[in-house]
């Protein structure tokens, strides 16, 4: 392992790349580095700590939110920390602890054929590695659309996925982290060890001192959320780390719960001939069905964008005009013990995609892998198309960017919350798709601007989802997380008392506020 200084490279152009992430925005840095171990980071933070130099924390740079975009000062990178350091099996049940810059096509690469590098592991890794290979197979369930992503990033995020809908986001399925705060301390944290009493909260650390303070006192959205602190009386201090954005300490190890792999997954894509049909038929899947996996909706929009890749042929040729039952698609994935629960639940899913409206006659169906394949490459390719489309525009109009929303709400208002955005697009003639994961009332907004004016109406027009999402409920992101970008939301959702709570929250771990500078909030108050 390096010495810090020889760690740390001046950001020169050849580094240029790392000034951004997938949010397609663009920092500043004045300087990088690229640890390959816990002694590293540690080594890197005490050497910058003493000049409080602002850091920001990246791993694979997937985020929507520009978490993971310097705002100044030093870039601490950890996509070199790549390793899966352990396994550990308990009771029948596997856990595997990764670097923070492991990719998880990686890790599900790994998992899926039980083959790891295992230099350095101890003697309970390798007999706990022997008896995954004879354990049923095996998987991780946290399912975000970029297979990119690496673990520090989802875990800094809470990310999720269209499989969150039944096994819930990243942080059901942490169960231990270690982590490095700004000033070099090293702390760790497992499952079911460490809780605040009421709001105050002591967290140990390896050299014996603490972290203390008090959690702000705020009530979380009652749906699937991303938005700022996780924090609840009496909390697990490991919840507080996970999607914390990279404001509180870089995390340097993570330990995963991994999950039996179902014995039979298949998917359908229902299509309809409107919205409102889909949403019904949303509701009734959530009341009637219990094996259902994913739940993804995509807009007449969406399909129009891939419609127009029809002269490429494939999957994208068979999507239904969009006068009939075109106009609305849902993705449901079944997760089943066999494949007789399998085929009753096709058949459930056409009798209530008939009740809603759609024609089952219509449908896609996969049973195999590679047809489940086809279909999620169908999900897949949407933003991709949109992001291609917004690329060839940013040519002529170098600042554009398209605006993608993140914004839930509770059961109950899914209907108000597609009318909302359906009403106010219209009002304002925006150019628009929308998809993503119906089955938690979250869906993906897509603005694409086709100049500057209409990119800051757009925007404005986020702030008035934000207010009105809060109004009834939701949570402003649910899954990418705050970030820089949606960091005027939080304070619309939680209101400034509770983001002054979160800020000396903040200070209690980063006095100098140096970790993720500019992701959630500002610094200004909460002294």
């Amino acid at each position: 392992m390096g010495t810090a200084p020889a760690l740390i490279h001046p950001m020169t152009a050849e580094f240029a790349d790392y000034l951004r992430d997938e949010s397609r925005t663009t920092g500043t840095a004045d300087t990088i580095s690229f640890p390959r171990s816990e002694a590293d980071v540690a080594g890197i933070l005490r050497s910058l700590h003493p000049a409080g130099m602002p850091v920001t924390v990246q791993g694979a740079r997937t985020g929507l939110a520009a978490a993971a975009v310097p705002d100044g000062g030093h870039v601490l990178n950890l996509s070199r920390m790549d390793r899966v350091l352990s396994l550990r099996e308990q009771d029948g049940h596997f856990f595997v602890t990764a670097q923070p810059g492991v990719v998880l096509l990686n890790l599900r690469k790994m998992i899926a054929s039980r083959r790891f590098e295992t230099a350095g592991w101890d003697e309970q890794s390798l007999a706990a590695l022997e008896a995954l290979k004879d354990a049923p197979e095996q998987f991780f369930p946290t399912d975000p659309t970029e297979t990119t992503a690496s673990i520090g990033g989802m875990t800094a995020c809470n990310a999720s996925g269209a499989r969150s809908y039944l096994y819930g986001p990243m942080r059901r399925h942490v169960t231990a982290l270690r982590g490095v705060l700004a000033d070099g301390r090293v702390f760790s944290l497992r499952r079911g060890q460490c809780f605040a009493d009421g709001l105050r909260f002591r967290l140990p650390l390896a050299d014996g001192s603490f972290v203390e303070g008090s959690l702000p006192d705020y009530h979380m959205p009652q749906c699937k959320n991303a938005s700022g602190y996780f924090i609840a009386p009496g909390m697990d201090l490991l919840d507080l780390l996970i999607g914390s954005d990279g404001t509180l300490a870089v995390v340097t190890a993570v330990e995963l719960a991994l999950m039996p792999l179902p014995n039979v997954i298949w998917g359908a894509t229902c299509f309809f001939p409107s919205e409102q049909s889909a949403a019904q038929f949303t509701e009734k899947v959530r009341a009637d069905m219990k094996n259902i996996a994913a739940l993804e909706y995509f807009d007449a929009r969406a399909m129009d964008i891939l419609r127009e890749q029809r002269a490429a042929g494939g999957v994208f040729a068979r999507l239904p005009d969009p006068g009939g039952m075109g106009a609305a698609a849902i993705y449901a994935e079944l997760h089943c013990a066999s494949e007789a629960e399998a085929l009753d639940g096709l058949r459930t899913l056409a009798a209530l995609s008939t009740a809603a409206g759609g024609d089952p006659g219509r449908s896609w169906v996969a049973r195999t892998e590679l047809d489940r394949e086809t279909l999620t490459f169908f999900r897949h390719a949407v933003p991709e198309s949109v992001n291609s489309l917004i690329d060839k525009r940013r040519q002529t109009v170098p600042g554009i960017t398209k605006l993608g929303s993140d914004m839930s709400v509770p059961d109950g208002r899914l209907l108000d919350v597609m009318e909302l955005y359906r009403q106010t697009l219209a009002e304002g003639g925006f150019e628009y798709a929308t998809w993503g994961h119906i089955g938690d009332n979250h869906l993906h907004v897509n603005i694409l601007p086709r100049d500057m004016a209409e990119h800051a109406r757009g925007k404005e027009l986020f702030l008035r989802w934000a207010r009105e999402v809060t109004a009834m409920g939701g949570a402003v992101s649910a899954e990418h997380g705050v970030g820089k970008l949606k960091a005027p939301f939080l304070t619309v959702m939680a209101g400034e008392a509770a983001v002054d709570g979160m800020r000396r929250l903040k200070r209690a771990f980063d006095p100098l506020w140096q970790l993720g500078r500019g992701n959630l909030f500002s610094e200004e108050d909460g002294k």
